[in-house]
């Protein structure tokens, strides 16, 4: 069980170094803030992050008045929209102290810090001690070495809802990408609908919808009721 648990630390620190590194690089993926030509890469060939973006905000609407906890908020695109969008309050969670920078920045730059939190932390270890109506999830569980034991935390804390993406698992693009993770000395994990399906039943929630954003290798997005 030791060894367990500093494994998964060690993993923890990895990626928070990686992502700590790669901070401004995904920043640009956000508010078109990429050349003309990365930007038609990024629609064609990272157009789930995009998706997963617009599926979210259809399925918390309205927001007006909620609280959000954002897991892995990175440099803040969807905290800082919930907030846009009349969220009473938003609290960022993330390891990486780079990127909860860039997403105290973005927060400034649109004049809602007073109901932006940004707190540096992995969940669940560093979670907010309340439950909040709305839980995001976004680009985090490729990272997660105990799925299950994150999901059960996640539906603690979630009174409403949960919007969670899953990358999914392609017999070329997935192998590949997790070489090109494994040399940049950052671990990933892939699934499959069934997996996903079988651990938000075990984690508790009540009842769940899972979509596959079309084209190879992209990902899933469950949106999960308590």
């Amino acid at each position: 069980m030791v060894k367990d648990s500093e494994h998964t630390a060690s993993i923890e620190v990895q990626v928070s170094h990686y992502f700590d590194e790669a901070a401004a690089v995904f920043d640009t993926f956000y508010d078109d803030q990429r050349s003309p030509f990365m930007r038609w890469v990024d629609h064609h060939f990272r157009r789930d992050m995009y998706e997963r973006f617009e599926r979210t905000f259809m399925a918390l609407a309205p927001l007006d008045g909620k609280t959000v906890l954002d897991i892995g908020c990175g440099s803040g695109p969807y905290a800082v929209e919930c907030a846009r969008r009349a969220a009473a309050r938003v609290v960022g969670l993330d390891a990486a102290e780079s990127m909860l920078a860039l997403a105290r920045q973005r927060a400034a730059k649109m004049g809602l810090t007073e109901r932006c939190t940004f707190i540096t932390g992995r969940f669940p270890d560093m979670a907010p001690n309340q439950v909040f109506d709305h839980t995001i999830v976004m680009g985090v569980m490729d990272y997660v070495p105990d799925p299950l034991g994150f999901l059960r935390a996640l539906a603690g804390c979630t009174r409403q809802s949960a919007v969670i993406s899953f990358p999914s698992f392609h017999w070329f693009r997935g192998p590949l990408r997790i070489i090109r993770y494994k040399l940049k000395r950052c671990p990933l994990w892939l699934y499959q609908r069934d997996q996903i399906a079988g651990l938000l039943q075990s984690a508790g929630f009540a009842s769940f919808q899972i979509d596959k954003i079309a084209g190879a290798g992209m990902d899933y997005v469950a949106v999960a009721l308590r």
